[in-house]
């Protein structure tokens, strides 16, 4: 219960404090917006690496050279943890928006951050909205953001962490459409930083792994079809692979 007490302190205070950072990205932004959408990436990395040392989690990191430093990316993961986020985020090279359930839109100062961050609001029950999300999510692609879902739609409690939960097609449209790789993230363990114990964190050896880029015009018609079972077996098998490790 210490290390969930502390963990929230520095969330709930982060964003207290924050308010006046905030102002002063926002001002930043109306010179250099670029500046400023580095910035605050820069700023929250640090806050969830910070968390991730609190939680006592430590982490290994295979493959990470797998992600291109000079052109945005579609990364797709699994996920069993709300410390998924803080986890593969704090590694991201580049500009990165994730794509969140609408529901998180509610909170303030967390909200605000996001936007900053270029993370997207989808709508589960609205199939026009979620259509319009993917669409956006396309172009700030195309503008050189990169762009994190997790297509199991939810997070996975199966006591299996390599039980996946289907992947939603429509996801995948992001990198169809606007060209780009698609880096997938096999995250191990990350269930038993928290939710296998809620309400305690504990101090948990996670493994994040990042696959060889997938280009989807290199696939064959029927690969491409079903991407999302073609992403999923990858990620599968470096979850399976990745068990010994922890």
């Amino acid at each position: 219960m210490i290390r969930l007490i502390i963990v929230a302190i520095t969330v709930i205070g982060f964003l207290i404090l924050s308010i006046p950072i905030l102002l002063i990205e926002w001002i930043i932004g109306k010179f250099s917006p670029r500046t400023k959408e580095i910035s605050s990436l820069r700023i929250i990395q640090r806050v969830f690496k910070f968390i991730l040392w609190e939680a006592g989690t430590k982490v290994t990191i295979i493959g990470e050279e797998n992600i291109p430093k000079d052109t945005p990316v579609l990364y797709i993961g699994n996920h069993r943890s709300y410390f998924d986020i803080v986890l593969s985020y704090s590694r991201c090279p580049l500009r990165t928006g994730y794509i969140a359930k609408k529901e998180m839109e509610r909170y303030p100062l967390l909200s605000n951050w996001m936007r900053y961050l270029h993370c997207l609001f989808l709508d589960r029950k609205d199939i026009k909205q979620g259509l319009k999300t993917i669409l956006t999510a396309i172009e700030k692609v195309k503008s050189g953001i990169s762009i994190c879902i997790f297509p199991e739609g939810t997070r996975n409690t199966n006591a299996d962490e390599l039980e996946l939960l289907p992947f939603h097609e429509g996801s995948f449209k992001i990198a169809s459409k606007s060209g780009c790789a698609i880096i997938p993230m096999a995250m191990n363990n990350t269930a038993e930083i928290f939710e296998a114990h809620m309400p305690k964190i504990k101090s948990t050896h996670v493994v994040l792994e990042y696959g060889k880029p997938i280009y989807v015009k290199e696939l064959s018609r029927e690969d491409q079809k079903h991407l999302g079972v073609y992403t999923q077996n990858v990620i599968h098998e470096m979850l399976e692979k990745n068990q010994k490790l922890v």
